[in-house]
């Protein structure tokens, strides 16, 4: 949306904190918060958030690093006073001793969820909502490492463990760390529209500001986690040749090996065939280009991922992502540029 979504009086947003929480799920999303007032301000526009912490108790709050936050507000505050428009929920590197430990905020949660425009768990902060039962029969999303914990202990969830967040009704969820700032910038472009999120994006230093549908692992990380060298020198390659053609011959003699042998290790290095990674890969560079460049025709965007044709990329896209390449432009792209 376009105008301020409350007339004049900022969103207020309420950020949730605990002993042991991820600093950096908090401080990124606060940083959007922030800076999307100053790029409202620059416009002539009133700011648009009101960023509140809160916890059990007013006062320092540390963090799982060095860094504490000073929380303002106690969570009885919020809950007399009415919760904030959005409340956010960080995750921890040890939720389960944190949840065990944490049926007060659970319940406070539960009770709150109903009232609030959105209750958001960032990372696996999902847990908390898990537990109160508010994702029962929803999508939701947390960090893959922690992806089959929340599966095997909340069954009647659907937990989505690739995403990079969900949003179902009025209940977000999100992959970790990181993953809360494009959450983050999600809910500003959902407030203040497109630009005001990519200028935002743009302040962050986001390569690019992913939808939620995104994967949590891209194939650039993907060759990040490879250990046998000649097999993570192929993928680079890969991945700095979109364009070329690229048969297992190619591939195989770039890492010195028989096609038989490089198929074997390349598999067991990966988990995938060689033939999967390039698809990826391909896949991946397609979307960064439909969603980056409005403008550029997709026979070109074909052509700078190595696909032969406008057909090719279609049924690509169509096949991994359900949808045209032309509707996933319109869905995740930003403005056409002149």
């Amino acid at each position: 949306m376009d105008s301020h979504p409350h007339g004049t009086a900022p969103h207020r947003v309420d950020l949730v904190v605990y002993p042991g929480f991820k600093a950096l799920e908090a401080v990124g999303p606060m940083s959007v918060f922030d800076y999307a007032n100053v790029h409202l301000r620059r416009h002539g526009r009133p700011e648009g958030y009101a960023v509140r912490v809160a916890a059990a108790q007013a006062g320092p709050v540390r963090s799982d690093t060095l860094m504490a936050l000073e929380a303002t507000h106690t969570l009885a505050d919020l809950e007399r006073q009415g919760a904030g428009c959005t409340v956010l929920l960080v995750g921890s590197r040890d939720i389960e001793q944190v949840l065990a430990a944490s049926a007060d905020l659970v319940a406070w949660a539960a009770r709150v969820a109903p009232r609030v425009a959105r209750m958001i768990a960032l990372c696996s902060g999902s847990f908390f909502l898990a537990e109160a039962g508010l994702l029962d029969g929803r999508r939701a999303a947390t960090h893959w490492s922690v992806a089959s914990l929340l599966r095997q202990r909340y069954p009647a969830i659907e937990v989505d463990a690739d995403a990079i967040y969900v949003r179902d009704g009025h209940l977000w969820t999100s992959a970790g760390v990181t993953a809360g700032i494009d959450l983050a910038l999600a809910v500003v472009e959902e407030d203040f529209g497109h630009d005001l999120a990519l200028e935002v994006a743009r302040d962050l230093v986001m390569y690019l500001k992913r939808p939620g549908g995104q994967s949590q692992f891209s194939v650039q990380l993907a060759s990040q986690r490879t250990g046998h060298r000649d097999i993570q020198a192929v993928q680079n390659w890969v991945l700095e040749h979109l364009p070329e053609p690229m048969p297992i011959t190619v591939l195989a003699a770039r890492a010195a090996m028989s096609e038989r042998h490089f198929r074997r290790i390349f598999q067991q290095e990966t988990g995938q065939t060689p033939s999967a990674f390039v698809e990826s890969a391909r896949l991946e560079g397609a979307r960064r280009l439909l969603e980056s460049q409005a403008s550029l025709p997709l026979k070109t965007v074909a052509a700078r991922v190595g696909l032969g044709s406008e057909q090719a990329l279609r049924h690509l896209v169509v096949r991994h992502l359900g949808i045209t390449p032309q509707a996933y432009r319109e869905r995740f792209g930003g403005p056409a540029r002149r």
